[in-house]
């Protein structure tokens, strides 16, 4: 069933486009996510919420169009990233709070475990580290109950533990049928989620294509035999500079751009991921994803998001991750004798 729907929805000031047109539809059951930066991905949710009208097409809530609404917000939960709780407040009694206004009967208990944060239900929300609060914040979505629930970058700067509840919570809100949509500029979060994945950027709206792909068990010898590149060719302005490969942690493919990530910074390559896999295999990368090649010698660890869901961690500076599909996953664990 469709609950949510973008039609030719577009915004417009002063002859610059903002927001291009989006042609979106949302069902119920389903996760989207739309990878955007902030400014576009505020501007989106200011045109749900009703707080500007679109230059032109419209959104459909339940068919109806909200500009004949006087509110959203007795069907859809958002969460900004902005979003503060009421610090003075414990957290049962925030969320309590909430379940009254909005009129739940949503057990809190239950919420408190899916949160994580049982042992802290009589805590100030003031004393909570970051992570914390913002699965409190989450916490309030989940006891309004609303059918539909809008996020902007739910995951942004949580610790590990906080997203791994993140994702735990979405497969669950899946299950009861309600229709999710996550604003985020991580690419790499937004492709352990869902296949459903939009690219919106001030030009275009595009669906990202994530489908997976079949795993080539038939690849020959010679497939595998070293090859004699040594360098990666990244170019920067008029400039071609070449990488070592063993200083490459991984690749990621965006736009149909592969781009090199390294522990300063991420180079745009002359290459195509496919490309690249071919020269790069005999270096120790793996095609990890439909997108992301990654060097296996940075690889620290494999998360476990949901039984289909899987990332990697790598030992960099910033600990990055990239998503691992089901399919590579199997490959992957036949590669280290698992």
């Amino acid at each position: 069933m469709t609950t949510l729907q973008f039609e030719n929805l577009s915004k417009t000031y002063h002859n610059t486009t903002t927001l291009p047109p989006i042609d979106i539809e949302l069902t119920a059951g389903e996760c989207y996510v739309i990878r955007c930066n902030k400014v576009i991905g505020s501007q989106l949710l200011k045109i749900i919420n009703k707080q500007e009208i679109p230059s032109t097409g419209s959104v459909l809530l339940f068919g109806e169009n909200i500009e004949n609404l006087h509110s959203v917000n007795d069907r859809i939960g958002f969460l900004y990233l902005d979003d503060a709780a009421y610090s003075r407040m414990r957290v049962k009694d925030y969320l309590a709070f909430f379940r009254r206004l909005y009129g739940s009967k949503v057990d809190l208990d239950e919420v408190m475990q899916q949160i994580g944060l049982r042992e802290w239900q009589t805590t100030k929300i003031s004393k909570l580290n970051f992570s914390q609060e913002r699965r409190v914040q989450i916490g309030r979505l989940l006891v309004q109950d609303q059918p539909i629930i809008i996020m902007e970058e739910p995951a942004q700067n949580v610790d590990l533990e906080t997203s791994l509840i993140i994702h735990r919570i979405i497969e669950e809100l899946k299950r009861k049928g309600k229709t999710i949509l996550l604003t985020t500029i991580d690419l790499e979060n937004a492709l352990t989620l869902t296949s459903h994945v939009y690219s919106l950027t001030d030009k275009s709206c595009k669906q990202i294509a994530v489908e997976e792909e079949e795993v080539d068990s038939s690849a020959d010898e010679e497939a595998i035999q070293p090859v004699k590149l040594e360098k990666i060719p990244a170019k920067i302005d008029d400039k071609i500079i070449l990488f070592n490969p063993f200083d490459i942690n991984f690749i990621e493919s965006s736009e149909g751009v592969a781009q090199l990530h390294l522990q300063d910074g991420a180079y745009p390559c002359t290459y195509t991921l496919q490309e690249l896999e071919e020269r790069l295999r005999a270096f120790g990368f793996f095609r990890c994803h439909r997108s992301y090649l990654v060097n296996l010698q940075q690889v620290k660890e494999v998360v476990t998001w949901t039984r289909n869901s899987f990332s990697l961690i790598l030992d960099d500076h910033s600990r990055s991750s990239v998503p691992l599909s089901k399919n590579r996953f199997e490959e992957l664990k036949g590669m280290l004798g698992l």
